[in-house]
């Protein structure tokens, strides 16, 4: 176990077995934690090491696992050390705009999540829509965004028996963090709502045009306007910006 020198803030650098290493972030607060973990995982990747084999980072941490016949374990502690300090700042985040039908059939458990809530389903919506949720990580399935926000303090329970089928864009909550499902997959979070927009497109690059640290802001529509929002996010970003404003 060491501890890199970067003085702000220092990191825990734990050995995994023959091929892994754990760096944990120690500061005070969780947005320095999650800010250096993400700019440091991101240094890696961008240098792309010939060691690099898989590298998952998270709120205060980066797991990184190693070719061991390519390096040793001091061998990229001191690559993680070097990389660190010449890590770029974080990026500028990317605000995006996003409609929901929240309820009906798009949400069809709006109503339990209010009623676990004591709320009214129109205040769950009220709660959740305007105010920027920021993308921690992009997850399983297919770059899908894992958000949250520094005002939600509810928890949420997951389904006890997970759909075996989402659908495309289902808004879902879970703890207090919601997820947007880029594609129909098996899931146990909690539907409140989706979204007209097509979040992922495979014949582009990158696949999602958001990131970690870009915030999504949720802005509820009528079931009749879906039509109206269609299409793939990469190509409706601006346009949702510029005409579809949260409510105040």
């Amino acid at each position: 176990m060491t501890v890199a020198d970067a003085p702000d803030p220092p990191l825990k650098v734990v050995d995994y077995g023959d091929s892994g290493i754990l760096v944990t972030v120690n500061a005070p607060d969780r947005e320095t934690r999650w800010s250096v973990a993400h700019r440091l995982a991101a240094a890696v990747v961008r240098a792309n090491p010939p060691w690099l084999t898989d590298l998952v980072a998270s709120y205060d941490s980066v797991f990184l696992e190693f070719d061991p016949v390519v390096a040793s374990h001091a061998e990229v502690r001191a690559t993680l050390r070097g990389e660190l300090a010449a890590a770029a700042p974080a990026h500028r985040a990317r605000a995006f705009t996003i409609p929901v039908v929240y309820g009906g059939e798009h949400g069809p458990d709006l109503d339990e999540v209010a009623a676990e809530l004591s709320l009214s389903p129109e205040q769950v919506v009220s709660r959740h829509a305007g105010t920027p949720w920021v993308i921690r990580f992009l997850g399983a399935p297919a770059a899908s965004p894992m958000m949250d926000r520094s005002d939600v303090t509810a928890s949420v329970r997951r389904r006890k028996e997970p759909r075996t089928a989402v659908p495309a864009g289902s808004l879902g909550v879970s703890g207090q963090q919601s997820i947007i499902y880029p594609v129909t997959s098996p899931g146990g979070w909690r539907l409140i709502g989706r979204t007209p927009v097509q979040l992922l497109d495979i014949v582009r690059e990158p696949l999602v045009p958001y990131r970690p640290g870009d915030t999504f802001t949720l802005v509820p529509i009528r079931p009749a306007d879906w039509d109206r929002w269609s299409g793939c996010l990469h190509d409706l970003a601006d346009r949702l910006a510029e005409e579809l404003q949260p409510r105040a």
